[in-house]
């Protein structure tokens, strides 16, 4: 296992090299130089460039070179970090990756600023490239269902946001875990799953393999919100990147360990919980007290099992595709992924 984990590492780190100077050409072009640096600091501060990796790696496994999927994979690691840098000002975010927010570094009318040249940037692939129509839409698509996801994800709040009439008027007093997963695949494994496609589309696929290229990345994708949403709760910070308790914090239901604890708690625990998430100003001993709480259920167990089912069914779905050394590098990336436990 540890090797393979070391190649995994030394693989992407490879790619991340390789994609790492296209994705500062598309950001900057056309942007003013007093702002390239401003500009270039979400995507600096850090990431494994999983996204786009995959996209290459699903383009390699179905036969075609790095360098006809360098762009599109540049463009989807910045429609990610796009996305980030909006959930940070929405969510109130103030360190990821283990540093300062863009909003938190250079405040919130910059940061707007800032997307605007992300937003750009995801559909400014060369004219050259092949199959650029197909891929712009899938990139608009799949930006149109992170919207969805990201609305979802602010309606299962329990407060706050009082000056926002919409989401005070629609906020969700409860959930189901058919809500959660709607929400999850909008919100992230859309975007897994745009990686795969696009890698597959490409490589010239057949519409056959192209749909299980998708429901891979779909299953990749659902596997690791699950995963973070666990991290989020019970994750250690240094090595997570995130405020732990986070999703506490910012009064979330839509949370899978939160949701599963939901379940067990007796009637005075669930009151206690749901009262940490309606408070007006929640505090570090709140978020302690709550995140106690579901340590004491199953919760963890249970969230732990749905993710194996998803990393599961990417594992059947990548046997059905080209059994060459890009799927063996596939099989590792997903062992890879679902090793992350703290």
């Amino acid at each position: 296992m540890a090797k393979a984990k070391q190649n995994i590492s030394s693989i992407l780190e490879k790619m991340s090299r390789a994609i790492e100077p296209v994705i500062h050409d598309i950001l900057i072009l056309g942007v003013h130089k007093k702002f390239h640096n401003i500009v270039k600091y979400q995507i600096e501060a850090g990431g494994k460039r999983l996204r786009p990796a995959l996209a290459i790696l699903t383009g390699r496994m179905m036969g075609t070179r790095e360098k006809n999927i360098i762009y599109p994979a540049a463009a989807l690691e910045i429609l990610h970090n796009y996305t980030l840098i909006i959930d940070d000002i929405i969510d109130h975010g103030k360190l990821r990756r283990g540093k300062p927010t863009v909003w938190k570094k250079f405040g919130r009318s910059t940061a707007e600023n800032i997307s605007m040249a992300y937003a750009a940037s995801i559909f400014d692939l060369p004219i050259s490239q092949k199959n650029k129509l197909e891929i712009d839409k899938i990139l608009a698509k799949t930006l149109k269902a992170i919207t969805d996801g990201q609305i979802f994800d602010v309606l299962f709040e329990q407060d706050g946001r009082e000056d926002e009439e919409y989401v005070v008027k629609n906020r969700y007093s409860q959930i189901s875990l058919r809500d959660y997963f709607k929400m999850i695949n909008q919100k992230t494994a859309s975007l897994i799953s745009a990686c795969a496609e696009i890698g597959g589309i490409c490589a010239g696929a057949s519409e056959k393999d192209l749909k299980k290229l998708k429901n891979f990345g779909y299953n990749i994708g659902m596997a690791f919100q699950i995963q973070d949403d666990i991290l989020d709760i019970l994750g250690d910070e240094k090595k997570f990147g995130k405020k732990i308790g986070k999703d506490i914090l910012e009064r979330k239901l839509g949370n899978i360990l939160i949701l599963i604890a939901m379940a067990e708690f007796n009637l005075k625990e669930k009151e206690k919980f749901l009262g940490i998430l309606r408070k007006k100003k929640i505090k570090s001993q709140d978020v302690a007290f709550g995140i106690n709480l579901i340590k004491k259920t199953n919760a963890a167990e249970k969230a732990w099992k749905l993710e194996i089912n998803f990393i599961n069914k990417a594992k059947r779905d990548l046997a059905k595709l080209p059994q060459n050394k890009w799927n063996k590098i596939l099989g590792e990336l997903i062992n890879f992924l679902a090793s992350r436990k703290t």
